[in-house]
């Protein structure tokens, strides 16, 4: 059904209880992770709206910016945090290749794991503050683009060519599931469409396809890294991605629209 899609990108993305597709295929996977940066829009709003009412607020940017990072930890049930987590571990270990997806299948946080959580939200607790401080519409807008440019970078993680490091699980499931000419449009739609916004606030129009590239650079680098080293990716893979490209997008557009 037309509706399979967007309602496995949204039980997989967010906390937003939708009915489970009737089928799940490598299309309807595919079209899923299409559908990435629509799916993530409660979350967008979620964030924004913390960040907005927060600017006006006598709180303390810096708690603000925790508390955005909160709420969305919490409405993508911190899936994302834990495949980063899990994927630090697994890298850093010094097993081959089968021992180190053990290790991220375990679901224990080691010192690695647990240092790169501790890291990657003080970035984006700090560089949320930066745009909370920086006021007006930019305050929830800007919080709110990183969200939709972040998620926008798994139809690069699914894309064509792209291997699954194990033979099931959602890895094996959405890896290689997004044509290139449909991850091409997904990216320039999400790039665009964050010109607009920050346009529309007064701020600089380029800031959203700068924070862009810098996400895609990230998940690229992260991306080759896991191929490389675990043969391909795994949802946990998928969620580090996520992470990295949310963290980059937030310094980029605190250094630019703050």
């Amino acid at each position: 059904m037309t509706a399979d899609p967007l309602r496995l990108a949204l039980g997989t993305l967010t906390a937003v209880p939708v009915r489970p597709p009737s089928r799940l295929d490598r299309s309807t996977a595919g079209r899923a992770m299409s559908l990435a940066p629509l799916a993530c829009v409660p979350l967008a709003v979620l964030v924004g709206a913390v960040c907005g009412l927060g600017a006006l607020s006598p709180v303390p940017p810096l708690v603000v910016g925790a508390a955005a990072v909160g709420a969305l930890g919490l409405g993508s049930r911190g899936l994302h945090l834990d495949g980063l987590a899990d994927t630090a571990d697994g890298l850093a270990s010094s097993y081959d290749r089968d021992r180190a997806l053990a290790v991220m299948r375990t679901g224990d946080v080691g010192p690695v794991g647990a240092a790169t959580l501790v890291l990657v939200l003080l970035a984006q607790a700090a560089s949320l503050q930066a745009l909370v401080s920086s006021g007006g519409w930019a305050a929830a807008v800007g919080p709110a683009i990183a969200v939709v440019l972040s998620r926008s970078v798994l139809v690069l993680v699914c894309a064509r060519g792209v291997p699954a490091a194990r033979p099931s699980g959602l890895g094996a499931t959405v890896a290689g599931s997004v044509g290139r000419l449909r991850v091409a449009l997904v990216l320039a739609g999400t790039g665009l469409a964050a010109s607009l916004a920050l346009a529309a606030v007064g701020e600089w129009w380029w800031a959203g396809p700068a924070a862009l590239a810098a996400a895609l650079l990230v998940c690229a680098l992260l991306l080759a890294r896991c191929v490389r080293r675990l043969g391909g990716v795994t949802g946990d893979v998928m969620g580090a991605c996520v992470e990295a490209a949310l963290t980059a997008v937030l310094v980029v557009l605190a250094a630019t629209v703050a």
